[in-house]
């Protein structure tokens, strides 16, 4: 259920003045607060008292100037009204606990469309802005599968790889499995930045996904805001997956988050002389785990989440999934309440009434059904491709039988044919 901002509390228009006047610093933000208590007495404080904790003169300027301020606050409270963006604050129920545990959380969250998703299992998908045709390929494919697999895609809205993520998210048949992605910008949230991205921002909103951003309205893009951005993306995932970058990608410091914060980090291998994956091979070189298949990360983020759980007791089968597991690093509270979580094989991490049970149901690509008939070529099947003479050998299958049940795959859209060679999607 999306939560609704519509009414500023004296204590949420304090926070928002003061994210206001740091233009939104974190550091001096959490300075202020930390040193006042709270944001209402750190707001009340003269500028002499500000001066004296070390803050930069531009914040200064700022609380100099609180009809300002007022008026700022003002326009962002009409435009929750208006219902153009919403707010999430850091003291309520609905932020996603798993930023709490980064160690330099926003006190704020606007968002656009469905909230309900941040407190879903998440895997990061990042990359190259310039991702060669065969990266973009891999990169939608593993969106697609691990969608369908019950896990919300998180990347940052960027062009290249991170538009080839989301899209895989959206490209979901059943209708439960819609909207499954959510962008974190790197720009106010009301910014529609890379030029023309106006229509995979409504298109994620539409389906049921969500657009976050901690920057105050009207941000523009900067070189300083994108980095702020890879590590919420690293924060409220699981894991991160990088599909193809070069070596100076800002996806490296999202890979870099991701580890520091506890996470798996993924990388997908290329040709030795492809430059545009030098990323990729040097985070394997340090330690990234290699894969080449979705079902790999489902693998080991699930296998992750068992071992945080085994010191409880498992649920019962009928138990709620949203309310069994455990608080951890590698398996953050997060919460789910009104949304689709109950009714698809996603899986909401919550803690609920502080109780620590984990589930032991794992997620599942239960979307994908299988007619019996076609079990046995698609198992045959598998992302690199197999020409037409190496299935008739494998399967032993009639040239026109194995035709037919090719041609059944393609149309339910769940294989594909690329230079004669058929491959799962």
């Amino acid at each position: 259920m999306t939560a609704v901002t519509a009414s500023l509390s004296d204590d949420q228009r304090a926070i928002l003045s003061l994210w206001y006047e740091v233009n939104a610093s974190l550091s001096a933000y959490h300075k202020l607060v930390t040193s006042y208590g709270n944001a209402q007495l750190a707001w009340q404080a003269t500028v002499e008292a500000w001066k004296q904790l070390g803050l930069h003169h531009t914040h200064l300027k700022r609380h100099e100037q609180p009809d300002q301020t007022r008026a700022s606050i003002d326009k962002i409270q009409q435009a929750l009204v208006d219902r153009r963006y919403n707010l999430l604050f850091a003291d309520q129920p609905d932020y996603p606990t798993q930023l709490l545990q980064i160690y330099d959380p926003p006190p704020l969250l606007f968002f656009r469309g469905n909230s309900a998703r941040l407190h879903q299992a998440q895997i990061a998908i990042v990359g190259s802005r310039k991702p060669t045709a065969h990266a973009q390929k891999i990169t939608f494919d593993m969106a697609q599968y691990l969608a369908q697999s019950g896990y919300i895609i998180t990347s940052g809205l960027a062009i290249g790889v991170d538009k080839r993520a989301h899209l895989g998210a959206l490209a979901q048949t059943n209708q439960d499995y819609q909207g499954r992605t959510i962008g974190v910008m790197g720009t106010g949230i009301d910014v529609n930045y890379p030029n023309h991205r106006d229509q995979l921002f409504a298109q994620i909103v539409d389906q049921g996904g969500c657009i976050i951003s901690e920057l105050l309205p009207h941000t523009q893009p900067h070189k300083h805001t994108f980095p702020r951005r890879n590590r919420l993306v690293a924060g409220l995932s699981l894991a991160t997956i990088v599909t193809e970058a070069t070596i100076k990608s800002g996806s490296l410091i999202t890979a870099r988050l991701t580890s520091e914060q506890g996470k798996q980090v993924f990388a997908i291998p290329s040709h030795i002389d492809n430059s545009n994956a030098e990323g990729c091979h040097h985070l394997i070189r340090e330690g990234a785990t290699l894969i080449y298949h979705p079902e790999q990360v489902l693998e080991d983020v699930n296998a992750q989440l068992d071992y945080d759980s085994r010191s409880y007791n498992a649920p019962s089968a009928t138990t709620d999934l949203s309310r069994d597991q455990p608080e951890t690093s590698h398996s953050p509270k997060m919460l789910s309440e009104g949304s689709d979580v109950e009714k698809s094989p996603s899986r909401s991490l919550s803690t609920a009434n502080n109780q620590k049970k984990p589930s032991n149901v794992r997620p599942t690509r239960s979307a994908l059904v299988i007619p019996e008939h076609l079990t046995a070529i698609y198992e045959q099947l598998d992302w690199h491709g197999q020409d037409l003479d190496a299935l008739i050998v494998a399967t032993k299958l009639e040239p026109s039988q194995l035709i037919g049940q090719l041609m059944e795959l393609e149309l339910m859209g769940i294989i594909s044919v690329q230079g004669g060679r058929y491959l799962r999607v």
